[in-house]
C-alpha cells in the first residue's frame, strides 16, 4: 500500500500544482473566500464526492464513505484564506489580488486535500469508516472560522472520532515532516487598554493627569505578569506593539491607546493572566486619578495534540518516509485555530517541511517572499493519504 499511495501521489503532482497555483493566483481574505470555495466546490463535483456548502459562510465538508461507514470518522481540517501582504515573489502563479498572498500556505493545504480525496476515492474497497473533508475559512481572523464550523456542528454526523491537520514549514526540507506529541503551540489572545486622563500644555504638568505617563507606568507594571506571576515553566509571552496617542510634542493628551498580545500554554494561568493584567491596569490609572478601559477578547486556545493519535500518525508518517524524514518539533508561541477542534476531540497537527534543501524557499510564514518548493506537495498529500489510510484500517 505505501508504494501504492507513493504512486500515485507522485502521478498526482501535476493536477495539485494546478489547484495549489490557482489558489494562489486568486487569494482572497478572511471570511471573504467566495470564490475560492466555488473552485473548491468544482473540483469536489469532478470526483463525484459529496459535499455541502455554505457552512461558517464559505466553509465546505466533504464527506467520503467506505466500507462500513459507521465504523470510525476521520476528519482533516485545511484552511481557505489569505493574509493582506503584497506578495513579491516574481513567479507565474504570483498573486493578480494586490494586497492580498496566501503567505501562510493555505493554497497547498486545501491542494493536499484534494489530493487526499482523490486517492482516498480510488482506494475505497479498501478501508473501513468515513472521512470528513473540512475546508476551513478565516483562520487568520478572530474569532477563527473553527470555532465558528464546530458551532455548526461540523464534528458531528458523523461525530468525528479525530482530526488531523498539516502546517507548510520552510524550516524543514520538502520531503520531511515534523510531529509533536501534546502542547504543542500557545492560546493567542488580543488585549486593549485605554487610558483617559485630562490634557493641557506640556508645561504645565501639575494641571493634568498625564495619560502617556501613566501608560508608561502600566506596561512596565505589566511586564511583572510574566516575569514574576507566572510559573517559569509555563512558556507565556506578553507584548505590547502598539500605542497611540498625542499628536505634538509639548500637548498632553486627554488619551492614549494600547495594543498588544498574550500567549501561552496553560488555559488557567491564561485566566488568572487575564484578570491580572485588568487589575493591575485598573489600580495603577486610578492611583493617578485617570481612568481605564480594559478589552481582552479571547482568541485560540492553546494547541494540544493528543499523544496517542499523534504517536500513531507520526509512526505512519515514519512508515511511508522512513524514520530519517521524521522530526521532533520545539514548542511555538504562534497559534492556530486548530486548537479548537484539539479541545474537542483527539487532533494532531503536524508539519510539511516545503523549502529547497534548506537553500532556496525558506522564507518564512507571513513573509512577502514565502514560496515553497513543490515536491512538498507529494510528500503532504502520500504523507496525509497513508496515514488516513492506516487509521481507518486499523481496528
Amino acid at each position: 500500500m505505501i508504494n501504492q499511495i507513493k504512486q500515485k501521489a507522485s502521478d498526482l503532482l501535476p493536477e495539485m500544482q494546478r489547484i495549489r497555483q490557482h489558489i494562489h493566483r486568486f487569494p482572497e481574505l478572511s471570511f471573504q473566500e467566495f470564490k475560492t470555495s466555488d473552485f473548491i466546490a468544482s473540483e469536489l463535483k469532478k470526483l463525484n464526492i459529496p459535499f455541502t456548502k455554505g457552512i461558517a459562510g464559505t466553509g465546505i465538508v466533504a464527506i467520503i464513505e467506505a466500507k462500513n461507514p459507521t465504523k470510525k470518522c476521520l476528519a482533516i481540517r485545511a484552511e481557505l484564506d489569505a493574509l493582506p501582504i503584497t506578495e513579491l515573489n516574481e513567479v507565474a502563479y504570483k498573486s493578480q489580488h494586490p494586497g492580498i498572498m496566501h503567505a501562510c500556505g493555505h493554497d497547498v493545504h486545501s491542494a493536499c486535500l484534494l489530493g487526499l480525496a482523490t486517492i482516498m476515492s480510488d482506494l475505497k474497497n479498501e478501508w473501513e469508516g468515513t472521512l470528513k473533508l473540512i475546508f476551513q475559512p478565516g483562520e487568520e481572523m478572530h474569532p477563527g472560522g473553527g470555532s465558528m464550523m464546530i458551532a455548526e456542528g461540523v464534528l458531528e454526523n458523523p461525530k468525528v472520532d479525530a482530526i488531523l491537520a498539516l502546517h507548510v514549514y520552510p524550516h524543514l526540507a520538502a520531503g520531511i515532516v515534523g510531529f509533536r506529541q501534546g502542547q504543542y503551540m500557545a492560546s493567542t489572545d488580543e488585549i486593549h487598554i485605554t487610558i483617559e486622563g485630562k490634557g493641557g500644555h506640556a508645561a504645565l504638568p501639575h494641571q493634568t493627569i498625564d495619560p502617556i505617563a501613566i501608560s508608561a507606568q502600566i506596561i512596565v507594571a505589566l511586564q511583572q505578569v510574566i516575569s514574576r506571576r507566572s510559573n517559569p515553566i509555563i512558556p507565556s509571552v506578553l507584548s505590547f506593539g502598539k500605542i497611540v496617542g498625542g499628536t505634538v510634542n509639548n500637548v498632553i493628551p486627554d488619551k492614549v491607546e494600547i495594543s498588544g498580545t498574550l500567549r501561552t500554554m496553560d488555559e488557567n494561568w491564561r485566566a488568572e493572566a487575564h484578570q491580572l493584567i485588568k487589575d493591575i491596569v485598573y489600580n495603577t490609572a486610578h492611583s493617578f486619578g485617570a481612568k481605564a478601559a480594559v478589552d481582552i477578547p479571547k482568541g485560540y486556545p492553546s494547541l494540544f495534540n493528543d499523544p496517542k493519535l499523534t504517536a500513531a500518525i507520526s509512526g505512519f508518517a515514519s512508515e511511508y518516509l522512513g524514520q530519517s524524514n521524521v522530526r521532533e518539533l520545539s514548542l511555538r508561541m504562534t497559534a492556530d485555530d486548530f486548537a479548537f477542534y484539539s479541545q474537542k476531540i483527539p487532533g494532531c497537527y503536524y508539519r510539511l517541511g516545503t523549502n529547497s534543501n534548506n537553500e532556496s524557499k525558506t522564507a518564512s510564514v507571513h513573509n512577502a517572499h514565502f514560496d515553497i518548493d513543490e515536491n512538498a506537495l507529494t510528500t503532504g498529500v502520500g504523507v496525509m493519504s497513508y496515514a488516513a489510510f492506516s487509521y481507518l484500517k486499523a481496528q
